[in-house]
C-alpha cells in the first residue's frame, strides 16, 4: 500500500500493489477479492 499525490488533480490516492517480497503485508481492503487475469495470470483487487 502507497499513498500517492495524483498530478492531474493534486489529490492523494491510495495505491494497492503485489510483490514477492512479504515485507509490509498488510491485510486486503474491506469488501475486496484477490482475483488472476486469465489472460496474464496477474493478480488484482476486484469488489466483492
Amino acid at each position: 500500500m502507497k499513498n500517492v499525490k495524483l498530478k492531474s488533480t493534486g489529490r492523494m490516492q491510495t495505491i494497492y500493489y503485489f510483490s514477492k517480497d512479504a515485507k509490509g503485508a498488510i491485510d486486503l481492503p474491506q469488501g475486496y477479492k484477490v482475483v488472476e487475469n486469465p489472460k496474464t495470470g496477474l493478480p488484482f483487487l476486484k469488489k466483492k
